[in-house]
């Protein structure tokens, strides 16, 4: 009889509120593939789908219907918010664990924030702490039944009460290997319905790749490294067909770090697509230098690009310096007037309080921000994370409090040039001076194009001014907290 494993997510979707009240879910892509490579091999897989749940307690229900050998933590890696650890998602996952124990399970946990902090989750009942990608490490102690813990690569587990921390497993750098995910494991109606319900859409992920081979010195990599391997344009154009033909999705979000840095992958994969008669759309992550490579963009539309979030992360030249981003200011002006010739929804991923940072640079980035005007923004502080350069300068100076609660706490945990009450000030005003010039353009197209404008729009405009005092006296209380 083939061993059960019950695979969860340790990413609770509902308890992130900011998260929540976006209402944009997406499925845990990584667990999904897992499940589904291990079950290629032979096990019994089941999924606790803990992205939707509103309590880890849930999950014994599944326990009591299943019966599984092991239960296996497999945290979503392609979730951007996975990687900073929130430590609502940590206690949560602590939960998952102490459940599954009580049903005398064995219990694995892959994740970024179980790599970086293996003891803590082995002292909170984890048997095995995979480090690192998954998928191999995984079959073979399941394989082995956990029976040669000495000689498995890529793991963390206690040995009479002291950790034992093997030597690291190469990634994958076949990724066709790996069979599609496990997408019936999940309820995917209930994903749909809260897509179309709130944007008209359903959207899904997908993935292309692993691994981002840049090396800005805040981002953490404990997953995949500095390695970048792509999965073949034809498998991520078979994978499309099912979920549009399957499903009805007609959105992609494409999770990879980097999308399309390998030479010709965007062309092969744009024609492909053309080829089958598909047409979705994707919003992707990129980097303003690599976009502006010979045709990418052109690609890129062609193959059905919507929207574009880059890390812009600062408009200071001295500040992208100093997290060795290797991208120039004038990328990013270049980049984002291209884009949106094409009509393609820009958007930017801006960092506050790097070291260094002065109100200057802080003004660069406010002006960068009015005069691109990207389709949004998304903006954090900056985040000591575990393994990175950032953290190396700054580890002395952490204190209790080294994780974020929510992905809306943005805790300043280091000395930065300001109080994190000025930064906390200062994510807010960016998005009122940002609406505020939003309101302005949209009152110069009613002038040039009345034709065009819609109904939100329409409110934009209507709201001009409240955006402009909003903006005047917020820009007051933040010169006072400087």
């Amino acid at each position: 009889m083939p061993k059960r494993i019950l695979f969860t997510p340790s990413y609770f979707y509902r308890f992130d509120e900011k998260q929540w009240r976006n209402k944009q879910p997406y499925p845990p892509y990584g667990t999904l593939l897992a499940a589904s490579y291990l079950r290629s091999t032979g096990f019994d897989v089941q999924l606790f789908d803990s992205n939707l749940k509103q309590s880890p307690k849930e999950i014994n229900a599944v326990l009591e219907a299943f019966r599984p050998d092991y239960v296996v933590v497999f945290d979503d890696s392609f979730n951007y918010l996975s990687k900073m650890c929130l430590t609502i998602m940590r206690d949560a996952c602590f939960d998952l664990i102490h459940y599954s124990k009580a049903f005398g399970c064995k219990v694995l946990v892959n994740s970024s924030d179980a790599t970086d902090h293996s003891k803590l989750y082995l002292d909170n009942g984890a048997d095995i702490v995979i480090k690192g990608e998954g998928e191999l490490t995984l079959h073979e102690l399941l394989t082995t039944d956990c029976s040669s813990l000495e000689k498995c690569l890529g793991i963390a587990y206690l040995k009479d009460t002291n950790l034992v921390t093997n030597g690291k497993r190469n990634v994958l750098t076949e990724l066709d290997i790996l069979p599609q995910p496990a997408w019936d494991l999940i309820d995917i109606n209930a994903y749909k319905q809260i897509w179309l319900q709130a944007h008209g859409k359903f959207s899904l992920n997908i993935a292309t790749t692993r691994g981002c081979p840049f090396k800005c010195n805040w981002c953490a990599k404990p997953i995949y490294g500095n390695r970048y391997n792509s999965r073949s344009p034809q498998s991520i154009v078979n994978e499309l067909k099912l979920l549009m033909n399957g499903f009805g999705a007609t959105h992609f979000w494409v999770c990879d770090d980097i999308f399309g840095l390998k030479p010709g992958w965007v062309e092969e994969f744009s024609q492909l697509l053309q080829k089958e008669n598909l047409h979705p759309k994707f919003k992707i992550q990129c980097r303003a230098d690599l976009l502006l490579k010979e045709n990418t963009i052109q690609h890129l539309v062609n193959a059905g690009l919507d929207e574009v979030w880059m890390g812009a992360e600062s408009g200071s030249q001295q500040v992208l310096d100093a997290m060795d981003k290797g991208t120039k200011v004038e990328q990013i002006f270049e980049a984002t007037r291209l884009l949106k010739r094409y009509g393609i929804k820009v958007c930017f991923f801006l960092q506050y309080g790097y070291l260094g940072e002065t109100k200057n640079d802080i003004d660069k980035t406010l002006s960068m921000v009015k005069e691109l005007m990207p389709y949004d923004i998304g903006i954090s502080v900056s985040y000591p994370l575990p393994g990175t350069g950032f953290y190396e300068k700054v580890k002395a100076q952490l204190q209790e409090k080294q994780n974020w609660t929510d992905s809306d706490d943005l805790a300043m945990m280091y000395q930065a040039t300001y109080s994190q009450q000025f930064y906390r000030h200062l994510h807010r005003h960016t998005h009122k001076v940002f609406r505020k010039q939003k309101s302005v353009l949209n009152m110069k197209k009613v002038f040039r194009k009345p034709t065009t404008v819609n109904v939100q729009q329409m409110k934009s405009i209507a709201k001009w001014p409240y955006h402009w005092l909003s903006e005047i006296l917020s820009e007051q209380k933040l010169k006072s907290l400087e």
